[in-house]
């Protein structure tokens, strides 16, 4: 059944545009009611990003918690898995982050975690989906139940402890000159102070939020400023995170970057080494380089995918017992640790192999040499083309011209209207040739759509 609200990273939209109070208030309700189970009095945190609306969607949801009996702690701006692990640690019957991500401030969306502290599964987005469309106004609490709201002090400390006692207790950065990029989002703070504290030599830039500049020009999606500083620094690395700070980006010291893959292919195997894999290999997405793949097999290790979306990845992980997962995108779960992508959390791993092994990042992180891989998007509105029969025989086609030695994936997006068209194979001519054959077809699917 298809989803009104839920896309694969919970709700998301222009802030007063599809995230407007009515829906948010509405959201708190649905939620507090679905996870309303036994008598004990029930409580929610709340988190949020630095974007302006944020403002807005908080106190909207603290209304809709409390009027159907819902106590709710207020974090404050934390990066997403501090909520998540909060959610678990304060024995909340539900977590909520507010945040778009790594999209710029006009957007702002709402992630849901159980008391476990992990994603909503598809059932239970579902349910909350058709209370949302539902009349609840005779669901409402009585006026001696309903719930309280305060802030909680302290939460940043919490989390840097968290994140800290991650690494070996032997384990310092000095002597790392790390140039960090806060996305001026939500681990502004939290991110600096634990680099610091572990030792290392911090720059910061992209940590001075205004409510405007979240992922402006910064962060993960945008590494060119970080990329600048790290030369300009004589930098050992650069870290970049997004405005929620559940992914990250590296950056060597030569400059080059360092997506997801990579990053797990080192976490891979150094765990493997120290006997940490919880089965031998890791999972990912779809989107996940041809490249990692192979290297991956030639330590013996496997790599299954799930679609894309951290949440069905952890799943995974979960049902079959793997430990490290995640997205090219850098969004890393490391099941040890977090139930969801923590970008501070990787970077700290990923230095821990860098000190242990006293060699560059750049040797460190290169660990396999990556396929082409080419994607594109085609926006549209109205009706998805992916069901007509050009777009269909434009795929097929592509298909075969890959061949058994390449990989094709076509996807709409889970949290805007355009269809994601990625190839890989060892021809790099032949991938770009494929991608934009099939982005024309889609383009003129769209075209033809639109003029009917």
């Amino acid at each position: 059944m298809a989803r009104k609200y839920f896309g694969t990273d919970g709700i998301r939209g222009k802030a007063n545009g599809v995230i407007t109070p009515e829906l948010a208030l509405k959201v708190g309700q649905a939620a507090g009611l679905a996870f309303q189970r036994g008598e004990h009095r029930h409580r929610v945190v709340i988190g949020k990003d630095t974007r302006l609306s944020g403002y807005m969607i908080e106190y909207a949801m603290v209304a809709g918690f409390t009027s159907v009996g819902m106590d709710v702690l207020l974090l404050g701006p934390i990066p997403t898995p501090a909520v998540a692990m909060l959610t678990r640690s304060m024995r909340a019957d539900l977590g909520v982050m507010i945040s778009a991500s790594h999209n710029t401030f006009e957007d702002n969306g709402i992630k849901l975690f159980g008391p476990d502290a992990c994603k909503l599964s598809d059932e239970l987005e579902q349910e909350i989906e058709v209370l949302l469309d539902s009349d609840l106004s005779r669901r409402l609490s009585k006026s001696r139940d309903l719930g309280r709201a305060k802030r909680v002090e302290s939460v940043h400390a919490r989390y840097i402890e968290f994140a800290k006692r991650t690494l070996p207790r032997n384990l310092s950065l000095d002597g790392l000159r790390i140039v960090l990029d806060c996305a001026n989002g939500a681990a502004y703070r939290a991110a600096p102070e634990a680099l610091w504290e572990l030792g290392a030599e911090v720059f910061t830039i992209g940590d001075e939020p205004n409510g405007f500049n979240i992922n402006h020009e910064v962060g993960s999606t945008s590494p060119e400023k970080l990329v600048h500083k790290v030369r300009e620094m004589r930098a050992d690395i650069g870290i970049a995170l997004d405005g929620d700070a559940d992914r990250v980006l590296i950056v060597d010291e030569r400059g080059q970057l360092i997506d997801g893959d990579q990053l797990m292919a080192v976490i891979a195997g150094s765990w493997k080494e120290d006997g940490r894999l919880a089965k031998p290999g890791i999972v990912t997405t779809v989107m996940s380089n041809l490249g990692l793949e192979r290297y991956l097999a030639s330590l013996g290790l496997d790599m299954p995918r799930t679609q894309v979306g951290d949440r069905y990845v952890l799943e995974y992980m979960r049902e079959h017992g793997y430990n490290v997962g995640g997205e090219q995108s850098g969004h890393v779960i490391l099941s040890d640790y977090s139930t969801t992508g923590d970008g501070l959390v990787s970077a700290l791993q990923l230095l821990a192999v860098v000190q242990r092994q006293n060699r560059p990042v750049s040797e460190v992180c290169h660990v396999f040499e990556p396929l082409p891989q080419i994607l594109k998007n085609v926006r549209f509105a109205g009706a998805s083309p992916l069901g007509s029969k050009p777009v269909a025989a434009a795929i097929a086609e592509g298909e075969a011209r890959l061949g058994k030695g390449g990989r094709l994936v076509i996807r709409p997006s889970g949290t805007e209207p355009v269809i994601r068209v990625m190839a890989e194979g060892d021809d790099h001519r032949l991938v770009n040739g494929v991608v934009d054959d099939i982005c024309e077809a889609i383009r003129i699917g769209v075209a033809v759509a639109a003029a009917e």
